[in-house]
């Protein structure tokens, strides 16, 4: 680091060490730093842990994501339609049958991980970082050394970190948060999940499929309020008939580990046993350590920094915050997205904007997918609408595949016939959202379903039948429309044959 030789230097006059640095590794730091690399930039990325990734591949959205697809394939989940509800795979599942698949996975999201910043030539250093002045952070190492860093830019990417409540007795075994929740010694013949956000959601709805008795404690009367009501009532419906227990406006009043069990006591009287508690009821900015101050920094009472929607910087302007630190959607898609766009605005490089309409992923059983707005949203701004919904039990596929159940749900504008949302609920709900997505944003109609062809037999076919049953009940555009012929003035009979049989005595004379 060189000084200028100007009495009193600020921080413009110096040689940075880098043109960005990272604090946080999760998709968003991820994706900002391998733009930044391939922009040929001096780039490095921090974190607290031995392994990159951040929490989204360590106890977050891979980590829940295997642990999904384990449990329905060992437990047999989507044969059982065929071969009845005791049918298992594997008839004794054990948390280390769990466990093996999921550490494979992590193995590998890190060995990509670490090769891409490898080949793109970022710069790597696991420590905690914490600012000391505005362009100047300070590097913990575990091994106890302390470096100094100085850098143009700045981004954020840390991620949230579980909320843990001082009236929760956590213990690391029986009563335990999300991060806590994957290392269990072994599957709980019952269990209460705290929380009916997506992480409960997708946890409670799990284990549900194992068989578990689950319990699932929510003190608002409803739950997901982001996504359609329609979708929601469908979704309880199936996950009270797979056998979770919903206990909605039921605030907590009291949580014992008795050591044989954990006992809840809800304020209205009512008490649930059960050998394991997850509290899932939110998460918390992981800023406390940041040394926010020094740059002149300020977060909100979850550790959440403000930011640029656009831009994605905070009110000091050199430095930027992406991902689930700054809050709404908290999505490992978005922050993907956001790292581009802001390693792209902080390196003064032109790119593309985000799309307008991102779909919304709950991998819960079954799962849920939503994109664009919901049908209470068009009631809300008074814009006049048709919905088409069809069944997944109405496609061949789905009987092929044994679908009992599952929703396609699709909004359509009817002044202008275009697509507003479509919200999905059941097998590949995820997958099959992006059909909608890639309508929506390229402005397409109801018409684009109607008039295409799709491979059938496929679930994917639900749009269509969605799209026809809204069609059948909008006007047809008046281009559609059959056009009759012009009216002409159409000659009598007896004039016409009288003219030709002049015509004909004409001829003969010539």
């Amino acid at each position: 680091m060189t000084a200028s030789t100007s009495a009193t230097p600020t921080m413009t006059d110096f040689d940075y060490d880098y043109d960005l640095v990272i604090i946080g590794s999760g998709p968003s730091g991820r994706s900002a730093a391998i733009q930044a690399g391939k922009l040929k930039r001096r780039v490095l990325v921090i974190d607290r842990k031995d392994r990159f990734g951040g929490v989204s591949v360590h106890t977050g959205t891979i980590p829940s994501k295997t642990l999904r697809e384990t449990v329905l394939n060992l437990s047999g989940w989507r044969e059982r339609s065929f071969y009845g509800r005791s049918y298992r795979v594997k008839d004794e599942i054990h948390a280390e049958d769990l466990k093996a698949r999921l550490h494979m996975t992590l193995d590998h999201e890190v060995d990509v991980l670490e090769h891409q910043f490898n080949r793109n030539h970022v710069d790597t250093l696991n420590g905690l970082a914490k600012f000391i002045s505005p362009n100047e952070i300070e590097v913990a190492t575990e091994a106890g050394e302390t470096t100094r860093i100085t850098a143009e830019k700045f981004l954020i990417a840390t991620g949230t970190r579980t909320y843990r409540p001082d009236s929760v007795p956590f213990n690391g075994k029986t009563v335990v948060d999300g991060d806590e929740f994957l290392e269990m010694r072994q599957i709980p013949r019952s269990l209460v999940v705290v929380g009916a956000g997506v992480i409960g959601v997708e946890y409670a709805t799990m284990f549900s499929a194992l068989d578990v008795r689950v319990t699932l404690i929510e003190p608002r009367d409803s739950f997901l309020d982001f996504i359609d009501r329609t979708l929601i009532q469908e979704f309880t419906h199936q996950i009270r008939e797979n056998g979770v227990d919903m206990r909605l406006g039921s605030a907590i009043e009291s949580i014992e580990d008795t050591g044989s069990h954990i006992e809840v006591t809800l304020e209205n009287g009512r008490h649930v046993r059960a050998e394991m508690l997850l509290f899932a009821a939110g998460r918390m900015g992981a800023t406390q350590s940041l040394g926010l101050e020094a740059a002149g920094l300020e977060t909100d009472h979850r550790g959440r920094l403000s930011v640029d929607g656009k831009t994605y910087q905070t009110s000091v302007p050199h430095i930027y915050a992406t991902g689930d630190v700054i809050g709404h959607p908290s999505l490992a898609s978005t922050s993907l997205q956001q790292g581009r766009v802001a390693a792209c605005h902080a390196l003064e490089t032109p790119t593309l904007p985000e799309s307008p309409w991102y779909p919304y992923g709950i991998y819960s059983v079954p799962e849920m997918s939503t994109c664009g707005m919901s049908e209470e949203e068009l009631q809300e701004r008074g814009i006049p609408y048709e919905v088409g919904i069809a069944r997944f039990r109405e496609t061949s596929r789905g009987h092929i595949m044994g679908i009992e159940h599952g929703m396609l749900k699709m909004l359509l504008s009817l002044k202008t016939r275009r697509v507003l949302g479509v919200q999905i609920v059941g097998e590949g709900a995820t997958e099959l959202i992006h059909i909608g997505q890639a309508v929506m944003n390229l402005k397409g109609t109801v018409d684009y379903f109607v008039q295409n062809t799709f491979n059938y037999p496929t679930l994917a076919e639900a749009y269509k039948i969605a799209g026809l049953d809204a069609f059948n009940r909008m006007p047809i555009p008046d281009e559609f429309k059959v056009k009759k012929p012009a009216k002409t003035a159409a000659k009598s009979k007896p004039k016409a044959k009288a003219e030709a049989e002049k015509t004909d005595d004409k001829k003969a004379a010539e």
